[in-house]
């Protein structure tokens, strides 16, 4: 199983949701699980993994690790090309090296050059950056690549992104 996070933070909490699905051109054959958590870190510039990291964990929790293929994170594994550990390193750490993580994000970092790619899907001019730990880079990319949608941002994604900024 493929698994993808994302979290949206309102009111001193966090919703944080994952799309379960198996193949990477899948668009609809996938399961919804959400959690949501009180007492939320403030956000530091340059440590957002300290704020998202525990919603993941959480969520990630309720899974067998030992049948998760990869994991889909919004946001980047590395945050410079020394390594400099970004939210994607962070969770591979914490979950023993075993499970690769690809990092997928809407907006650059400066800082990294070398240790990612960028993607330009269907007609858009901006790229999404691609990040990644436990696979290589050039496989990451063609996963993200393979995902189905005409707009930058790959239908599952999408979706991911919407069901986080719904109010239950």
């Amino acid at each position: 199983m493929i698994l993808a996070f994302d979290s949206h933070y309102f009111d001193n909490k966090a919703k944080t949701v994952c799309l379960e699905f198996e193949d990477w051109s899948t668009t609809s054959n996938y399961k919804v699980h959400t959690e949501t958590l009180e007492n939320i870190a403030q956000y530091v510039s340059g440590e957002f993994y300290k704020r998202e990291l525990p919603c993941i964990l959480s969520l990630l929790s309720k899974f067998d690790l030992n049948s998760i293929h990869a994991i889909v994170i919004d946001g980047f594994v590395y945050l410079d090309d020394d390594g400099k550990f970004g939210l994607g390193a962070h969770l591979f750490e914490k979950l023993n090296k075993k499970i690769p993580i690809i990092g997928v994000a809407k907006t650059n970092f400066a800082t990294i050059n070398q240790l990612k790619k960028s993607l330009f899907r269907g007609e858009s001019k901006k790229p999404l950056f691609i990040t990644a730990i436990g696979m290589n880079l050039d496989e990451a990319f063609n996963n993200i690549s393979a995902m189905q949608g005409d707009f930058r941002i790959p239908t599952l994604l999408k979706a991911l992104d919407t069901f986080t900024k719904q109010t239950d």
